[in-house]
């Protein structure tokens, strides 16, 4: 007698963690990872363990949601602690990097002064030593380039911290994850994996095609202790089919933040992938199973959480192509190779583009564009606005791209020509640097300096000053954070007085005064 064939439910949760710290890109580039190690986790740590109420009262505020507060009550000490021990012990040659790294950012400060450096390199720290290039830049000011593709194979990276934590998720009420690791408990079963196990692709491939629940349990190595848990994110009840689109023009769907799927009879595109689950009685949304069985093509931004988000890009593996993301500038620490993030954990056809080079597709083309801003004015260049060109309609993807300066876009619109579709990012009241880069950072920030430099996107103004110049006929806002289902990642809790509420009203209603369609996007929307 056949077993019978089951499909993974819509609404499990596949949370990709990191030493059970929620994954993102700067955990998987061997030297930004030692150093949110080391200055960020067993630094929250150890305070909670310090002074556990401090964290509960201070979450009592919802405005210190994406603080660094552990959410857990002051009962989960030990736990946390046990933590502390756990990571310090089995990551202890990554603390070693990052005191590597602080060491050797000393000694160019000090010795550095703008003569030959060949000397130096004896005085490398010997963690570093054969993994890194020293240079001055014009200005004489010296930098350390991180030999990015040795570390990923030396001891720096390891797959033994990675795990994939699966959970039933019924509700939008999910606690900030960057601030805390996840504790084991009876709600989540972590599956000790590497992200890069083909055996993922099959379990995520179960939500539209059935497999007996044995074949995924031997393949992913689900011990007998387990097993009742894990049975339990089945059903035998089937997933509704997924409609491939045969129309005639361009569809767009917008899936919320800053992911839209661009769909035309022959070809599949999917920008900045954050999709979320399906459960009753949620406020309107697209989900997983209204994606493609394939998609042809998934751009990326740039490597920030919101952004490059692999709880969603791995159960998405199976389906994707290819991956276009930005070309890097080689640094390493605070601008990882989002290239070779993405092919470490797994995914095959990664491609690099730069500034104004394009990528031909069924139909039109994809285009890399400058962008601007939102980096805290940090040398980073894996960032990239798109422009993508189907059956005849050119639409720009701004994302988080802050028009700081106009002049950029009249530039672009001499070589593009006019846009039909703007989608532009108006996050005006980015977080400060340290928010998200304090970690990476080797020496301390005056708080002035920190408040200054923003994560921020355009705002009224600017994005006016954009749209005039590249006279799209359709405008919409997004990449905003707002739907409830995604302040587990962004922690925004917008109001009406909020400034890039303020800011994407008075430019949406700018646009309509101008005779042009716009809205700002929330939940879903077809276009």
């Amino acid at each position: 007698m056949s077993l019978p064939h089951v499909y993974l439910k819509q609404n499990v949760l596949a949370e990709p963690l990191f030493n059970q710290w929620y994954a993102w890109p700067g955990l998987i580039a061997p030297a930004s990872a030692a150093m949110f190690i080391a200055n960020s986790h067993l630094k929250i740590m150890q305070s909670f363990v310090s002074a556990p109420q401090v964290h509960v009262a201070a979450l009592k505020n919802p405005a210190m949601r994406g603080a660094p507060f552990i959410h857990y009550d002051a009962n989960r000490v030990p736990e946390i602690k046990a933590l502390i021990e756990k990571t310090s012990k089995e990551q202890a040659h990554k603390l070693e990097l990052a005191a590597a790294i602080r060491t050797l950012t000393e000694l160019l400060d000090n010795e550095a002064t703008g003569f030959s450096l060949e000397s130096l390199y004896a005085k490398v720290p010997d963690e570093l030593r054969g993994y890194v290039e020293l240079s001055y830049d014009v200005s004489n000011h010296p930098s350390i380039r991180f030999i990015e593709g040795l570390l990923y194979k030396s001891r720096y990276y390891d797959t033994s911290s990675q795990s994939i934590s699966l959970s039933e998720v019924n509700n939008d009420d999910r606690p900030f994850v960057l601030s805390s690791p996840q504790l084991e408990d009876d709600g989540h079963l972590h599956l000790r994996t590497p992200f890069n196990n083909p055996a993922l692709d099959e379990l995520f491939k179960m939500r539209t095609a059935p497999q007996p629940i044995g074949y995924i349990t031997e393949l992913l190595g689900v011990n007998a202790a387990d097993a009742e848990r894990f049975n339990e994110f089945f059903t035998t009840e089937a997933s509704p089919p997924t409609q491939r689109y045969t129309g005639e023009n361009v569809r767009i769907r917008y899936f919320g933040h800053a992911c839209l799927l661009f769909e035309t009879k022959n070809v599949s595109i999917l920008t900045d992938p954050v999709v979320s689950y399906a459960y009753p009685g949620s406020s309107e949304r697209y989900s997983f199973a209204d994606l493609p069985d394939a998609i042809d093509y998934v751009v990326i931004t740039h490597t920030h959480q919101d952004h490059c988000m692999f709880e969603t890009l791995l159960q998405l593996r199976h389906k994707i192509k290819h991956i276009i993301v930005p070309k890097n500038s080689g640094d390493g620490l605070v601008d990882p190779s989002l290239k070779l993030v993405l092919r470490t954990i797994g995914f095959e056809n990664v491609s690099e583009i730069d500034e104004l080079e394009s990528i031909e597709v069924p139909g039109g083309f994809i285009t890399g564009l400058p962008f601007l801003g939102e980096h805290a004015d940090l040398n980073i260049r894996t960032k990239l606005a798109y422009l993508i060109k189907l059956a005849g309609k050119s639409v720009l993807c701004a994302a988080d791209s802050n028009n700081i300066e106009p002049r950029l876009y009249q530039h672009i619109q001499q070589i593009t020509g006019n846009v039909d579709i703007v989608f532009l990012g108006m996050e005006c009241e980015g977080a400060p640097l340290s928010w998200l880069y304090g970690p990476l950072l080797t020496k301390p920030l005056a708080r002035k300096m920190d408040q200054s430099r923003r994560l921020d996107g355009s705002d009224c103004r600017k994005g006016l000053e954009l749209i005039d110049c590249l006279k799209p006929t359709q405008v919409y806002v997004y990449a905003m954070g707002q739907e409830p289902w995604l302040t587990y990642l962004t922690a925004l809790q917008y109001t009406e007085q909020s400034k890039p509420i303020v800011e994407s009203d008075k430019l949406v209603a700018a646009c309509r005064e101008r005779q042009l369609v716009a809205d700002r996007l929330f939940g879903c929307r077809e276009i």
